[in-house]
């Protein structure tokens, strides 16, 4: 993958997806729910804001009671997939173990 704001080819997506797994191609994004109590979740939202902040990449993030749901694309690249929407999804795995939050489907 060249620059981490270029469009990925539909072979570059696939070969990301199998990188993270877990993470779901939703059209032009990818998404991952975790199961976790209300404030532990806001907690890990704190965490993630924090590191993207500091890479200067976000999720749109979804905080319900139990649940936090991701859903990452590059929103400066035409809200295409990119290498840094899979940076992003691996870092959000490590700080969501670290946080204890358990993978959930939907």
């Amino acid at each position: 993958m060249s620059d981490e704001k270029t469009p990925l080819t539909e072979e570059q997506i696939a070969a990301a997806l199998v990188e993270v797994p877990g993470w779901r191609r939703d059209g032009d994004e990818i998404t991952r729910s975790y199961g976790i109590r209300y404030h532990g979740g806001v907690a890990m939202i704190v965490h993630v804001a924090d590191v993207e902040r500091l890479i200067g990449h976000h999720a749109d993030i979804d905080l319900r009671w139990g649940k936090v749901r991701f859903g990452i694309t590059t929103h400066d690249a035409g809200y295409l997939l990119t290498a840094a929407d899979f940076d992003l999804a691996q870092r959000i795995d490590v700080i969501a173990a670290a946080h204890q939050a358990e993978p959930i489907d939907g």
